[in-house]
């Protein structure tokens, strides 16, 4: 396993000689000398800079706030990704309109930043929908609860956009535990032998539940990507520049008929799994402590400061804009309405379905005994 360091390479990690997370900006917020991943930041400027930011406040809040609506009662679970802000926001924004992402359940910064309604975002976890956004519009899947399954969608995705000769990169987002799935290995199979233009991006958060990284793999991950011919890199995932730049490589390289990249974000996870999760039981609050200090957001606020971006007008925009979602997350989630149940065989299957039928006609026979009880 790798450990967490303030030793970083400035030489691309792309083969099987093993080097230290790509780092640009260093967690008290100086930047790292690395001329070649710079080189794919150039249009990053003071704007963009306070964009970035702005893009990973407003992902915290709006988990925060999910968090606690489920805490309320107002949800029925959530999959916290505090700590994981800066590999989520840094990676959406390397990808085009067009190219399509397949997510886990965690990636609600990704879904944000590609453009999905604050409003919409907690639907499928209040148990009212059978989804949160809609696919076509933001070319992002729903939440996925099967470990490791979007690994050979993305793949299938891509593989048939390659024959229809479309130049799109196709994103599979995971975290450590999904790459000890069948799933994942035979999506990385696929994908190396039929040059399938997907990034596979794993958020290494350390743990996968209750199982600590160390336990998944007893070598950094990204080298089981060099075992299907796929190139790889390691990235410090809580530096928002450092992924932007080498998720852009990989999708460069996707859309320009190569074949698929493996990026492994060494980040952490905070909080729980989901808040059905304790994590103080299975571990330290030395360790958390430890990643706090690495805390995505404070390192690009330091990198503002250092560089005369920060003064009390942007805070306080940030601020607003951060609160103003916020409302919107809390507001639409406990205005969300109770669904007719009849709805939950809808959409099963693309057309009629004779087994869709006689449930439906159960069920209804089921509630109609409600409403004889009450009459009588």
């Amino acid at each position: 396993m790798v450990t967490p360091t303030t030793r970083y390479s400035t030489t691309p990690q792309t083969g099987p000689g093993i080097t230290y997370p790509v780092q640009l900006v260093q967690p008290d917020g100086q930047r790292v000398l690395d001329r070649d991943h710079w080189s794919l930041l150039s249009d990053i400027g003071p704007d963009e800079l306070r964009s970035l930011y702005t893009d990973l406040v407003i992902t915290r809040r709006i988990d925060t706030e999910a968090t606690s609506l489920q805490r309320q009662g107002q949800l029925g679970l959530w999959a916290p990704l505090l700590g994981q802000e800066a590999a989520q926001i840094g990676s959406a924004r390397a990808l085009h309109s067009d190219d399509y992402v397949f997510c886990s359940y965690r990636e609600a910064g990704v879904a944000y930043c590609r453009g999905a309604d604050p409003a919409v975002l907690t639907r499928m976890w209040r148990g009212v929908s059978h989804s949160c956004w809609d696919p076509g519009e933001i070319n992002m899947t729903n939440p996925a609860i099967v470990v490791g399954a979007q690994g050979l969608h993305a793949t299938g995705y891509a593989y048939a956009a390659h024959l229809e000769g479309a130049d799109i990169a196709v994103m599979a987002y995971f975290g450590d535990g999904a790459t000890s799935q069948g799933d994942i290995a035979e999506a990385l199979g696929f994908a190396s032998t039929w040059s399938a233009p997907v990034v596979f991006f794993c958020q290494n958060n350390h743990w996968a539940i209750s199982e600590p990284v160390r336990l998944q793999s007893q070598t950094p991950i990204v080298r089981r990507a060099y075992g299907y011919g796929i190139p790889g890199v390691q990235v410090d995932g809580n530096d928002a520049l450092a992924v932007l730049a080498v998720t852009r490589q990989s999708v460069a390289r996707a859309r320009s008929g190569a074949g698929p990249s493996f990026i492994e974000a060494i980040t952490y996870r905070m909080g729980p799994h989901t808040t059905a999760d304790d994590p103080t039981r299975y571990r330290s609050a030395a360790e958390t402590e430890l990643w706090k200090r690495r805390d995505p957001i404070d390192r690009v606020r330091r990198l503002l400061k250092r560089e005369g971006l920060w003064d009390t007008d942007f805070q306080r925009e940030v601020q607003e804009h951060s609160d103003a979602v916020g409302r919107v997350v809390r507001d639409s989630t406990i205005g969300l309405a109770a669904p007719d149940p009849m709805r939950m065989f809808d959409h099963v299957y693309t057309g009629e379905h004779p087994l869709i039928d006689a449930e439906r006609d159960d069920y209804a026979g089921y509630l109609a005994g409600f409403e004889e009880g009450v009459r009588s």
